[in-house]
């Protein structure tokens, strides 16, 4: 046979030869292609996921706005890795009861205030500071606030707030509102003479900042107060302020914001709320709310901690995510670690001190 005949073959065997390994290397390509996750992992199933709000809204409205979340979360974690077979919600009996339910391992994440995170930090874990629109008003002087009204949001995303007091249009909330507008400052006694509505004793805005303000204007705390009731929500409290059940009530800054309808539609009043309370004290910076999970969920490891990080993160940029947690006026989301509340800390220990 010819050199011809030899090189022929030699030429077609070697495309045939290149053809095979064309064919393996699609076939190792799909085989080494990523099934699902991030990682290229097999997902990870998870039969349920619980997550609790504390109280800071009436219930019911929780439930209505957070309703969406389930199937949002599902997604986004499905992205990451994890299989889930359903979110369960709710919306705890008060701030404590969520901590006690992670403190159980019972919640496995909970939308917390940072006092909240605080009381329950050898049980939850920050992962979240949520951020939020900056407000137009952010004076320590109260004046300031009633000269500037109404309170509205602005561009600027911040990871503190404040918490202020409110004066109401009972006859003793005018008095009040009064000294403070014509530019004299309130003594121990005008405060005390009025009825105050407060949050529970783990309420950052609503229990712990005011104490706060307290202890430094007059070195005395709510407890000292003569006349104190509690609430067991914010709607609660300007429920009560509309009817003039109370004089003062103490809530978030922006908080006139949220019941600018109910008060005239629901609670009765014939004025709008920027007309009938004025700011009569302001807290100094809290850091703002938190995402946090159980050190003692059953589920719970870093690879969930991580996906459900970023699964917060995501869905507070899409729009469906930012009408779910807007029910706590949260906007985003940015990692957060323990030290971050080292001043809540703080906070707490002067807490501690005060009631000894």
């Amino acid at each position: 046979m010819s050199n011809k005949w030899f090189k022929g073959l030699g030429i077609a065997l070697t495309s045939v030869m290149l053809l095979a390994a064309c064919g393996n290397d699609d076939d190792t390509t799909e085989e080494a292609a990523p099934e699902n996750g991030d990682n290229g992992d097999e997902m990870v199933e998870i039969d349920e996921i619980s997550v609790g709000f504390v109280p800071s809204r009436d219930p019911d409205e929780i439930y209505v706005a957070t309703e969406p979340l389930e199937d949002l979360l599902i997604d986004e974690l499905a992205e990451h890795g994890f299989d889930v077979g359903s979110i369960e919600i709710t919306v705890g009996t008060s701030y404590e009861a969520v901590g006690e339910a992670m403190s159980a391992g019972t919640l496995d994440v909970g939308f917390i205030p940072g006092g909240t995170f605080v009381l329950y930090d050898d049980s939850a874990e920050v992962i979240l500071t949520s951020t939020r629109a900056g407000l137009n008003n952010d004076s320590d002087d109260p004046a300031e606030w009633n000269e500037n009204k109404p309170t509205e949001g602005t561009d600027e995303q911040v990871t503190y707030y404040r918490s202020i007091l409110i004066a109401g249009p009972s006859e003793k909330g005018r008095e009040l509102a009064d000294i403070i507008n014509s530019g004299e400052e309130l003594t121990w006694e005008d405060v005390d003479s009025a009825s105050w509505s407060v949050m529970n004793s783990s309420s950052s805005a609503g229990y712990i900042y005011p104490t706060i303000w307290l202890q430094e204007n007059f070195d005395q705390s709510l407890t000292d107060l003569s006349q104190i009731v509690q609430a067991d929500s914010y709607a609660n409290s300007f429920a009560r302020l509309a009817s003039e059940q109370v004089d003062l009530i103490v809530a978030y800054a922006d908080a006139r914001r949220d019941y600018v309808d109910l008060w005239e539609d629901e609670y009765g009043r014939d004025a709008s709320i920027w007309d009938e309370t004025d700011v009569v004290g302001v807290t100094p910076g809290i850091y703002n709310d938190t995402i946090s999970v159980s050190q003692f969920s059953d589920i719970m490891d870093d690879d969930l901690k991580n996906a459900l990080q970023q699964a917060f993160i995501d869905l507070a940029q899409t729009e469906e995510g930012q009408e779910v947690i807007a029910i706590y006026s949260h906007e985003g989301y940015e990692p957060a670690t323990s030290e971050d509340y080292d001043v809540e800390r703080e906070a707490q220990q002067i807490l501690r001190e005060v009631s000894e």
